[in-house]
Parts: structure tokens; C-alpha cells; sequence
């Protein structure tokens, strides 16, 4: 079943890369007492992730903290070297967290886990972005094709927090 709005997300350790190495942040750590952006990829240096999805965050980080948000986070199904190579490669470090959902452990939590197996890539995670408040889940945004990121994107966040 996949989360609802209104619903407490469950808890969850990731891990990111820093300078000093690899780091936990715990839900609570990335939630409690913010609002703060999620989105989720199926794969860091995927296409799709990498040239339409991750871009329109890291370029509209500044709009979306005026209005009101505390912290910007993407998510993967890939491990803390994968997450903090993409970080660098894309000049998101330090501007965003890039977690790593490295056993889908959160992303099956919230019921939005997709077997990409015929792709070559195993369990992911869906496509989606999600507001949440104080850990608790305002809006979600989950593309119908993980090829697209349209819904999910930073333009659409940018919307609903302006409504």
C-alpha cells in the first residue's frame, strides 16, 4: 500500500557521503520540525535522473527555499559512493542530499518500490516528489511513466507551494 497524505513517514536510516566519509541520517534527523522536499529517482546517472529531473531542483533550489522550505533531499535505490559521485559530478554537493536508499528499505516503507528487473536495474524506486511537514506527508507527486519527469518535477513543487 502506498502512503497517503496525512500519513507519518516511516523511519529510515540513508546514507551520504561527505569529505569524512559516509554518514547516516535518520528520518527524524532529515524531518523533525521542517519542511523539506523529497524526490526520488530510479537511478543516479540515469538519463532521465541526471538531465531532466535532478536539474530543475539544483536550478530552482533558491525559488523553492523562499517559499518556505528547509531542506532538499533526491533518493535513490544506489549506494552512498554512487549518490555522492552523482552529487559531485552534478554540482548538487552541498546544495541537496543525496541519500542512498541502498536496500529500498524507506522506498518500500511508503509502497513505492518498482522491479525495473527487465531494464537491468532490480528493485528501484518509483519516480515521485513529496512534500513533508514535521515528518508528516503533505503532497505527493508520482510519475505514471519512470521515464518522465513531469509531475515529479521542481516547476510542479514550485506550484503547489505558491497555491
Amino acid at each position: 500500500m502506498t502512503i497517503a497524505i496525512g500519513d507519518k513517514l516511516p523511519q529510515a536510516t540513508f546514507k551520504e557521503k561527505t569529505a569524512d566519509g559516509p554518514v547516516e541520517i535518520t528520518t527524524e534527523q532529515l524531518f523533525a520540525g521542517k519542511k523539506v522536499i523529497v524526490f526520488a529517482v530510479p537511478g543516479a546517472f540515469t538519463p532521465t535522473c541526471t538531465l531532466n529531473h535532478l536539474p530543475g531542483y539544483l536550478e530552482n533550489r533558491d525559488a523553492l527555499m523562499a517559499r518556505g522550505v528547509d531542506d532538499i533531499a533526491v533518493i535513490s535505490v544506489n549506494d552512498w559512493h554512487v549518490m555522492g559521485a552523482w552529487a559531485q559530478h552534478s554540482g548538487g554537493q552541498g546544495k541537496i542530499h543525496f541519500l542512498a536508499d541502498w536496500d529500498a528499505s524507506f522506498t518500500k516503507a511508503l509502497g513505492l518500490d518498482i522491479d525495473l528487473s527487465g531494464g537491468g536495474l532490480g528493485v528501484r524506486s518509483k519516480r515521485y516528489s513529496m512534500l513533508v511537514e514535521d515528518g508528516v506527508l503533505k503532497s505527493l507527486n508520482i510519475e505514471e511513466n519512470p521515464g518522465q519527469a513531469t509531475v515529479s518535477s521542481a516547476a510542479t513543487m514550485i506550484e503547489q507551494l505558491s497555491a
